[in-house]
């Protein structure tokens, strides 16, 4: 039985792409802080393993792994999900705690994550697997007033391209799923902040969770000797392409 690792598995794109996991027959072991969510799911069915930890807690992190390895057998992928998005605004109305705030998450809760994960998959025999990494349309044209967000992403793009590159000795690829306006909790927040804004202005175009969980899923089942390096899923008729 394949194996993966979801952090952000609570809610939203973690929580859809843990179901679909689950659908297709994986032992899905279940990141985030908010353990009753987890437990509920892992409660549900018999191929979800419950691990509550913060990803910015380092020793909380190496735990869940540990724990996943010894119950799971090995680590075949993770998929990086965990994020926040953080104020909105011009840079100069940010307070630098909460710029530090989603660096904390973004950046280092997906580096320690990624490195429990390489490690694992640099150790174990055979050697090997997977690491996917949720980016964002913002790692590559900004949303207006993203700053701290589209700051997050572009470092995950470099965090994606080092794995890339220094997993190919070890046979562990690494990938980068972009996602664009995926009904979640987070989008769900960044329109309510929209609309409140502008009460008259139009809800950007949207597409169902699931339909970014499939496209973790057919990265996650290319076979060893292929990778889907960047793949972009997006609501059709949403503003990317040109936006600026």
């Amino acid at each position: 039985m394949k194996t993966i690792l979801i952090t952000g598995a609570s809610s939203g794109i973690g929580k859809a792409t843990a179901d679909t996991f689950l659908d297709a027959g994986w032992r899905v072991g279940l990141i985030a802080r908010r353990a009753a969510p987890l437990l509920a799911m892992a409660e549900a069915h018999e191929n979800a393993i419950a691990l509550p930890a913060d990803v910015t807690d380092a020793a909380a992190m190496a735990d869940a792994f540990s724990s996943f390895v010894k119950a799971a057998g090995r680590l075949d992928v993770l998929f990086n999900n965990a994020g926040i998005f953080g104020p909105m605004g011009p840079i100069d109305e940010v307070p630098l705690e909460k710029f530090e705030e989603v660096l904390n998450v973004n950046v280092r809760g997906m580096f320690i994550a990624a490195q429990l994960a390489f490690g694992q998959m640099r150790r174990q025999s055979p050697q090997g697997g997977r690491i996917i990494n949720n980016g964002s349309l913002s790692a590559h044209n900004p949303r207006p007033g993203s700053v701290c967000y589209t700051t997050s992403k572009h470092a995950i793009t470099g965090l994606t391209r080092t794995l890339s590159l220094d997993g190919r000795a070890y046979d562990i690829a690494c990938g980068q799923i972009d996602i664009g306006n995926a009904r979640s909790e987070l989008l769900a927040n960044l329109q309510e902040k929209a609309r409140a804004e502008n009460p008259d202005a139009p809800l950007a175009p949207t597409m169902d969770v699931d339909d970014a969980a499939r496209s973790v899923l057919h990265m996650a089942e290319m076979p060893a000797s292929a990778n889907v390096q960047f793949l972009t899923v997006l609501a059709t008729k949403m503003p990317y392409i040109g936006r600026g």
